[in-house]
């Protein structure tokens, strides 16, 4: 019954459906330490408002080099010279975190910036290391490139949405950079292995598991101000009773 309708000349019509099903939802899967990545790198800005503006640009500019790595993919997967250069400068990201000083909170800091001008490169080339591994992992599932453009597309578009949840979690949750700046390293481990020997790169299913378990410790510790207000949210303050006013009345001889 499957090859028949395989054979079928409905096949096409069914397929492509199908096909950009798995693509999006590989592009969710794999979009989120991405995500989290990029939310790491726009908080270098302190106005909140700037953040949004660096990824709505740095996002922009990230899109134009995803669809070009598309378009070019089949020459690009033929030099394991890109794979090394995206793995050097993940790796290079989560150098310069973990060696970062500690701040008055006790904890490492990403990248620091000035000027919104700064870090737009910075998300665009930080997107565009891990389109490295992603993109290849869609080009497996299809061969069609419209379909692939259009998962990378609504991949962009979904990555902007998780990023500006990431910023928010970031100022809630104690450990969540820690682990943003993890699964970048291991992103960055990913794409030298395959670079240096594909047959050891681990399969999707276990990066998502070992992802997803990088996650739950992040998400594990809320920062010590959110515990204090949600403490004192649940225990209304209680108040001493007045001091009883004293008799007016003269004393008895």
């Amino acid at each position: 019954m499957l090859d028949q309708i395989l054979d079928s000349p409905f096949h096409a019509a069914l397929e492509a459906p199908v096909v950009l099903s798995i693509l999006i939802a590989l592009e969710a899967v794999l979009s989120a330490d991405n995500a989290i990545a990029l939310a790491a790198i726009a908080q270098g800005l302190e106005d909140s408002r700037k953040q949004g503006q660096a990824l709505n640009l740095g996002l922009a500019v990230a899109y134009v080099l995803r669809m070009t790595l598309i378009l070019t993919a089949s020459w690009v997967v033929k030099y394991w010279q890109f794979e090394v250069l995206g793995a050097a400068y993940l790796l290079w990201l989560v150098w310069q975190y973990f060696t970062s000083d500690e701040g008055d909170t006790a904890h490492h800091h990403g990248p620091r910036f000035t000027s919104l001008w700064q870090v737009i490169p910075v998300i665009a080339v930080t997107d565009m290391a891990f389109s490295l591994d992603s993109v290849t992992a869609a080009i497996a599932v299809s061969q069609d490139i419209r379909l692939v453009l259009i998962g990378g597309t609504i991949g962009i578009i979904t990555l902007r949405f998780m990023a500006q949840l990431f910023i928010r979690w970031l100022d809630e949750y104690e450990r969540l950079e820690d682990a943003a700046y993890v699964t970048v390293g291991i992103v960055g481990i990913r794409l030298l292995v395959r670079a240096i020997k594909p047959e050891l790169v681990p399969p999707e299913w276990l990066m998502a598991i070992a992802i997803a378990s990088i996650f739950a410790w992040g998400f594990s510790r809320r920062q010590a101000s959110q515990n204090f207000a949600n403490d004192d949210s649940s225990h209304p303050a209680t108040h001493l009773p007045e001091e009883s006013e004293k008799d007016d009345c003269p004393a008895s001889p």
